[in-house]
């Protein structure tokens, strides 16, 4: 856990853009490292509709989530940040959620200022805590980091939505002040919006691409010129994998084989038979 919190904080001093995948399980996680990505973000949205076949509404619970990143924490051995959603609850809450998420493995760990039960930035019916309770959870986050838990606080607000963009903006302000790590303004809704909580802002700052959703979603490039380090693209996996699931169905529904199979010897590897035969041969008696 350590050494993969040393590596993001490494990461995020270095120059560049960092391009982060999303994922929502351990093959999922494994995948983005094998791809040669620095870090990954367990989605709660992606892990909901995986894990669960429902809605990023505020139905999974804090322990379905944690289970899930113990289990892509312990796949792969890039950083991995866990959303965390509101805190699901107080502040004491908070805490045990901060401890439970370091625990699991996860460099960095994202509360959001969003009621419950909370739901996708991009999706309709927010609402969100006043700024003094917002503050209350990332001053608990801050905390639970500072007394021995080795993991970063990504502060994410969506006031934008609700409130406007100069709350949201002085919210990312004081989750700052308060020590959160990075920031996320999410859903701003136009490139100049992008560049005024880039500017106004300082630290660290992620950018959501969703494909289709309210933000305009740009190169990693023009993201970086503005002045943000992470790019998140937190559903595409899940979004290409079931596309891919329902063309294979058609296929099948129709007797057909479907194109884009993999041999059976490269699905093998890509679930670690191979790693498994070595070891099983290291210890064959």
């Amino acid at each position: 856990m350590a050494a993969t919190t040393t590596r993001l904080k490494e990461l995020l001093a270095a120059p560049g853009i960092r391009i982060m995948p999303g994922c929502h399980d351990a093959l999922s996680a494994k995948l983005v490292q094998e791809a040669g990505f620095e870090m990954g973000f367990m989605s709660g949205f992606a892990v909901s509709g995986a894990r669960l076949g429902l809605p990023d509404t505020g139905l999974i619970s804090y322990g379905e989530l944690v289970e899930q990143g113990r289990n892509i924490c312990a796949a792969v051995t890039i950083p991995m940040f866990g959303d965390g959603d509101t805190g699901f609850g107080n502040a004491l809450n908070v805490t045990r959620t901060v401890q439970g998420y370091a625990r699991a493995g996860f460099a960095c760990i994202m509360i959001e200022d969003q009621m419950a039960p909370k739901r996708c930035g991009h999706t309709q019916g927010k609402a969100v805590v006043s700024r003094e309770e917002a503050a209350m959870r990332i001053r608990a986050a801050v905390d639970a980091r500072n007394a021995g838990d080795d993991i970063l606080i990504m502060a994410r607000t969506d006031a934008r939505a609700v409130l406007g963009l100069e709350e949201a903006i002085a919210r990312c302000r004081l989750f700052r002040e308060l020590g959160a790590d990075i920031t996320f303004l999410e859903a701003p809704e136009s490139v100049e919006e992008m560049r005024r909580y880039c500017t106004e802002v300082g630290g660290p700052k992620m950018a959501n691409m969703i494909e289709f959703g309210k933000t305009p979603v740009l190169p990693p490039r023009e993201l970086e010129a503005i002045g943000y380090k992470i790019a998140v693209y937190p559903l595409t996996l899940l979004n290409a994998g079931i596309r891919a699931m329902r063309d294979a169905l058609v296929c099948l529904k129709q007797g057909r084989t479907p194109g884009n199979i993999m041999d059976f010897e490269e699905l093998k590897a890509s679930v670690g038979f191979p790693r498994y035969y070595d070891e099983e041969q290291r210890y064959r008696y």
